[in-house]
């Protein structure tokens, strides 16, 4: 009996310390990514594959952003991939911890990324209403992907609760 009591008692300790915690960025800023993120030891940790965005108008000349769509759609389509995913693997957006996402330059923004756009995309998906939990995010530009179609990539780890 006396175990069962302690164990009682520890319980919202221990639970706590087992808890995935997300540091807000400093100065009350709004901007939809975590500061930081601790996982608790003993955590599985799921690493996904780097996901390009499928193709949207088969119309389009091959190869091409109009056949994948602007960074925004790019963006959308990719992240609706990785929910698929982490729903395949019982797991959801809210799991994610972390992010790295890869624009290409768009060449209606000669040559620069959409960051925007990306923003656009992305806020559907982290921060919102229904889903508020936010990953530790790095974003840059890059030459080229994979396609010469494709503006975006993005990999996620996510954390199994």
């Amino acid at each position: 009996m006396r175990k069962f009591v302690l164990l009682l008692l520890l319980a919202p300790a221990f639970a706590s310390a087992h808890e995935i915690v997300r540091h807000k960025l400093p100065n009350n800023s709004t901007f939809p990514i975590a500061a930081a993120v601790e996982v608790p030891a003993g955590a599985t940790t799921v690493y996904l594959s780097g996901m390009v965005p499928p193709l949207a108008d088969a119309t389009a000349p091959a190869n091409t952003p109009a056949a994948y769509g602007d960074t925004q759609a790019q963006t959308v389509s990719v992240l609706k991939a990785i929910e698929t995913q982490l729903a395949g693997i019982g797991l959801t957006m809210g799991d994610v911890v972390k992010m790295q996402v890869f624009l290409v330059g768009d060449p209606a923004m000669e040559g620069k990324m959409d960051f925007g756009g990306f923003m656009k995309g992305y806020v559907q998906f982290f921060g919102t209403e229904a889903q508020p939990k936010l990953p530790v995010r790095s974003t840059m530009q890059i030459a080229a992907l994979a396609n010469p179609g494709f503006l975006v990539e993005i990999e996620v780890t996510a954390v199994r609760p």
